[in-house]
Order: C-alpha cells, then sequence, then structure tokens
C-alpha cells in the first residue's frame, strides 16, 4: 500500500486520541499539497451534469430534499490513480482505527461533494442511534485559497448540548474532518462560490453472512 501521498507530519496516533478523547477531530496537512492538488483538480474535472442531486435518508427513505442540502454528489471508485490512492490512505486509517480503537469497522464509502454558491446542507447527524451502520464521518476539503468572506463554513456541534457551536471551519485546501457519525451535528453554510469536497464514511457490518447491509 503505498502512502507516499501522506504528509510526513501525518499522524494516525493524533486521530486516534482525539476520536477517543473527544469523538471528533480536525487537522490541516494530511496529506501532501500536490496530492490535495490532484485530488481536487479530479473533483473539479467532474461535469455538474454528470453528478447527482444529493438526498436524505437512505435506500427507500432516499429522497431530493432541495430545501435541506443542496449539493451535488458523484461516488469515488478506484477508478484513476488519484482515487484509488485516497482510498488505500482511508484503508490504513481504518486498520489503524480499528487496532487502537477496536471499533470493528467493516469498510469505507466516500464520494465527491459540489456546492454551488449558495449551495448548503442543513443542521442533521450522519447516522441514528442503533439504525444505521455508519461509524465515522470525514470530509476532505479541497478549495483553493478560500478567504473568511466566502463563507461556506462547517459547524461542528456539541454532541450533548446540540445547540452549543465546537466550531466553525473554512473548507480550506487540505483541511481535515472526521467525527463519531452518530454523536455531532454539522451543518454547511451557503457559500458566496463553488465549493469542493470529498465525504466519507468508516462503516461496521450490521448483516449476517459477511454481506454490507445495503439498506442502513
Amino acid at each position: 500500500m503505498d502512502l507516499s501521498i501522506m504528509s510526513e507530519d501525518t499522524s494516525f496516533d493524533t486521530i486516534v486520541q482525539a476520536i477517543r478523547s473527544q469523538g471528533w477531530c480536525i487537522v490541516d496537512g494530511f496529506f501532501k499539497q500536490e496530492f490535495i492538488d490532484a485530488l481536487a483538480q479530479d473533483a473539479k474535472s467532474i461535469n455538474p451534469d454528470q453528478m447527482k442531486q444529493a438526498g436524505i435518508g437512505r435506500s427507500s427513505d432516499h429522497q431530493v430534499a432541495l430545501n435541506a442540502r443542496r449539493d451535488r454528489i458523484q461516488w469515488i471508485e478506484p477508478d484513476s490513480p488519484v482515487r484509488k490512492q485516497f482510498l488505500e490512505a482511508m484503508e490504513a486509517l481504518r486498520v489503524a482505527l480499528n487496532r487502537k480503537l477496536i471499533l470493528g469497522l467493516w469498510d469505507y464509502e466516500a464520494h465527491f461533494a459540489r456546492y454551488e454558491g449558495g449551495a448548503f446542507y442543513e443542521k442533521h447527524v450522519d447516522a441514528f442511534q442503533g439504525r444505521s451502520n455508519r461509524v465515522l464521518s470525514t470530509v476532505l476539503y479541497l478549495n483553493d485559497e478560500w478567504e473568511e468572506r466566502a463563507g461556506g463554513e462547517f459547524v461542528l456541534y456539541d454532541e450533548h448540548q446540540q445547540e452549543l457551536e465546537i466550531g466553525r471551519y473554512m473548507p480550506s485546501k487540505g483541511r481535515f474532518a472526521i467525527f463519531l457519525s452518530e454523536a455531532f451535528p454539522h451543518e454547511v453554510l451557503p457559500a458566496a462560490k463553488t465549493r469542493y469536497s470529498v465525504a466519507g464514511w468508516f462503516r461496521i457490518n450490521n448483516n449476517a453472512g459477511g454481506r454490507l447491509d445495503p439498506n442502513q
């Protein structure tokens, strides 16, 4: 597994310790700049018309709700070198998280997300307690020279006092967020220009027989 795309300062232990102690972590410089540049170029090269309007809910409950979220997405498969490298890095992180925290993470899924100017994703959690196989959520930002006045912040809320903000984070290029999917409400605020990211989830297997439950 080629992890040469990781920054020399990258340590899985930093993420492991933060998840253990507080359930979330924001890291800058997790990947090397040249890799982030390549992944950003890949995301921006996708024709928006070939991306799917994102919805809410899963399986039979899935629906497009433009009053809740307005991003467009494309799921990531290992069908190009840069996408394969990203998924391999997340696999290495999955192994490290399982080894240190015994989370039983089974796999990882991710998609590119494109938010046009004015697009948002209202406050939500990525999984409902006891009803989902999503355990840890990740967001990797791919935006060049993002200024504060452009907006589009990622807002993370407290696990127990869900109106209390933990922090507002600019979608700066290379910034990596990871947090417990069932615990932390979060939202994406409207931005003044197009905004790119990779959203992903580490999942457990809720189904018997070694198959991943498709309805979770």
